[in-house]
């Protein structure tokens, strides 16, 4: 090893030959057999010696390789290693390189998807892939704010704004979890969003009301939009899930719609008794789709493989029920006009709808599904609801139909 000298000069360590030429102070420039003139530093750290590596000249000068040793021995009086301290800040650099909020994110929506339903999933992904990575595709979930969080929230409409917040925080707990992010080191969002008054879903439950909105439907030109509506209406499922009925999913000729548990909200298969008016809209879909996975085809110019969901509230909206009425609000409309004007049982139209048990012991005893009384409130109520459309007062009457 040769012997520690004088001061380098630049034009010392570019004629240097193969070896080690040092500088002072540990600090020296070694010429590899290629040529290469790489600067190292050697010192000791708990009794043992080690090497530091400051780059290769002339990419770092001898002041800037002075300057990196220097740094490198205040970091050894205040008792640390500075290859510890030099390797950690390399990995911290990496983790924020690799930690783009759109990556983080897509990572988490993996990880829940299997536990959630779809309906979740899709509301999630949507929220994200629309609305926070556009706003955050520059941000690293290592080094995320609540400032850059509060001004991406702010960006989102305020009926989704809530739902983004708690994903966000979710998202960053996931990295903190993964080692992505620094322990505790959570974001502080109370209060950042503008207090919203909390209201239900507009749906139609005056009587006057309810008859504009069968004849609107049973009106619009749009075939399948028509029919999917209809299906929403008789039924009083969630719109996502009409959207996307697959034929596998129903037994027309026993009036039956089985719901798999993946695409519930509470996670449990859900069976659905079509009436007769609701087969009858089904069997007008054989002729588009007989044959293919799902029931409603998408329109023109929609990405999704079935009938977006969307669809159904464009249509709402141009039938003039934009605030009035909502596609969710068929299940608000059954659950207030069945029970008031056709005295159905609370416990039978709980049952159709799908709810959720509140209590902890219903959730794990009571399975009544009601099936058979399900079945004749729901014809009960499409009959309802064609005598509203004929404007005869709501009086049920009997209808025959052909068979088929």
């Amino acid at each position: 090893m040769a012997k520690e000298s004088g001061k380098l000069t630049a034009l010392a360590v570019k004629n240097a030959k193969l070896g080690k030429h040092f500088d002072g102070s540990g600090l020296y420039v070694e010429v590899t057999a290629g040529g290469s003139r790489l600067w190292r530093m050697k010192y000791r750290y708990a009794g043992k010696e080690k090497r530091l590596a400051f780059g290769a000249f002339p990419e770092v000068s001898i002041a800037e390789a002075r300057d990196r040793a220097a740094k490198a021995r205040a970091l050894l009086r205040d008792g640390i290693d500075p290859g510890a301290a030099k390797a950690e800040k390399t990995a911290a650099a990496k983790r924020i390189a690799g930690s783009t909020f759109p990556g983080v994110a897509t990572a988490w929506l993996a990880k829940m998807k299997p536990g959630w339903a779809d309906e979740t999933y899709r509301k999630a992904a949507y929220v994200i892939d629309t609305y926070l990575s556009p706003a955050l595709r520059r941000q690293s979930v290592t080094t995320l704010t609540t400032k850059q969080a509060a001004d991406a929230l702010a960006g989102i409409p305020p009926s989704l704004a809530a739902k983004a917040r708690g994903y966000l925080g979710q998202i960053v707990n996931y990295a903190i979890h993964e080692g992505l992010r620094e322990d505790g080191r959570l974001l502080s969002l109370r209060g950042v969003l503008p207090k919203a008054e909390k209201g239900h879903i507009p749906a139609a439950v005056d009587l006057g009301d309810v008859r504009k909105l069968v004849r609107a439907v049973a009106d619009y030109p749009i075939a399948v939009t028509r029919a999917a509506l209809t299906v929403a209406m008789l039924t009083a499922q969630r719109p996502g899930t009409v959207a996307r009925m697959e034929w596998v999913e129903v037994d027309l000729d026993a009036g039956e719609w089985a719901i798999p548990a993946a695409k519930m909200k509470t996670r449990h298969a859900h069976i659905v008794p079509l009436p007769k008016q609701a087969v009858e809209a089904l069997r007008g879909m054989q002729a588009y789709t007989d044959g293919k996975q799902f029931v409603f085809p998408a329109l023109y110019q929609q990405t999704t493989p079935h009938l977006h969901r969307d669809a159904l509230s464009n249509a709402l909206r141009k039938m003039g029920f934009a605030g009035k009425h909502a596609t969710h609000g068929f299940r608000g409309m059954f659950r207030t006009v069945a029970r008031e004007r056709l005295n159905i049982p609370v416990d039978v139209l709980e049952a159709q709808l799908a709810h959720a048990k509140k209590d902890e012991i219903q959730k794990a005893y009571d399975r009544t599904q009601f099936l058979d009384e399900r079945r004749k409130a729901v014809q009960k109520w499409a009959d309802y609801l064609d005598a509203l459309r004929a404007d005869n007062g709501g009086k049920v009457v009997t209808i025959n139909r052909k068979a088929g």
